[in-house]
């Protein structure tokens, strides 16, 4: 973590330790800041509202389960904020216990409900029949080992990350217990909203969609605002808007830039369709990798369209 004080601080999921530090550790403008360890989502996307910080590092994604519920509800609910930038992290673990602990006396298991979700066949595996009590974070997991009296001390072992005996007096039980050895959390930094950073070529944007209605083909008009574009979602997922049964809202990773032609008019087309649109931000995509667009969707073929358009009608075509 920076030692060097700094007027700029950046929230994250922590303690020291966490995958989520190491996605900070990848922010260039994050080095010495000042680092400010919390608790869940909620607390940190508020550090942002607030003023306390200048962004929060999130995780959003991951390889094995998908998206994070808790960070897709909170930013759909939280107003202005803004996506900045997205970091990827290979994801794997270690069981950990008190000094002295076998693996045959682990009965219970302190781990973040992601983690557990990650390592829980190796567990079922290792640890047939035992229990699982969930944590806030993965070192908090490890850590509570140690606290006497407290939820994790009544646990006999944790899931927490690689190198976690470097700040707790604990033993590693077992390596790698990972279920997926490629296993990626996708983290994002997310600010107060800021003017859009110019398209790079190899960008994402994100954005939560409400349908209008529930009724039969919706979702497919939805979708067809980006079908129609040559529009690529690398993420689609839906969930409940909490108002009535049957009632959920898109969150949607597309490949592109509002920038681009055909990214700006598909957003124009959801506006016109759904009730609510909410522009999480676009950004330059963690792995570079640039967009494949057919030249029937590129920035030329658009204007093109435009222009003829216009030339009809003035009457000059």
């Amino acid at each position: 973590m920076p030692t060097r004080a700094s007027s700029t601080t950046y929230s994250y999921l922590g303690p020291a330790g966490t995958f989520t530090e190491a996605a900070l550790k990848q922010v260039p403008e994050a080095v010495g800041a000042t680092w400010k360890s919390v608790n869940n989502v909620g607390e940190a996307l508020a550090d942002v509202v607030s003023g306390v910080s200048t962004a929060a590092m999130i995780a959003i994604e991951n390889s094995v389960e998908g998206g994070v519920s808790a960070t897709q509800d909170a930013l759909a609910t939280v107003p202005g904020l803004r996506i900045v930038g997205e970091y990827l992290v290979r994801v794997n673990f270690v069981l950990v216990a008190r000094p002295g602990t076998r693996i045959e006396e682990v009965r219970v298991v302190n781990a973040h409900p992601v983690a557990y979700a990650q390592t829980h066949r190796w567990l079922e595996r290792a640890l047939p029949g035992h229990g699982h009590l969930p944590a806030s974070s993965n070192v908090a997991a490890a850590a509570s080992l140690l606290e006497e009296g407290g939820v994790g001390g009544s646990a006999d072992a944790a899931v927490a990350p690689p190198g976690i005996t470097d700040h707790h007096d604990l033993e590693v039980l077992a390596h790698d217990i990972g279920d997926n050895d490629q296993a990626v959390t996708r983290f994002v930094l997310v600010s107060r909203t800021v003017p859009v950073p110019p398209a790079t070529g190899a960008d994402k944007t994100s954005l939560i969609v409400e349908l209008p209605t529930d009724g039969s083909g919706a979702l497919v008009d939805m979708l067809e605002q980006f079908a129609t574009r040559g529009i690529n979602l690398s993420l689609i997922q839906s969930r409940p808007i909490g108002d009535a049964l049957g009632r959920y809202r898109f969150v949607i990773d597309l490949e592109g830039h509002v920038l681009d032609e055909r990214v700006a008019d598909a957003l124009l087309g959801l506006k016109r369709f759904s009730p609510s649109v909410m522009f999480l931000g676009s950004y330059p995509r963690a792995d570079g990798a640039p967009a494949e667009v057919s030249p029937r969707y590129d920035d030329e073929a658009f204007v093109e369209a435009r222009d003829w358009l216009r030339g009809l009608i003035s009457g000059l075509r």
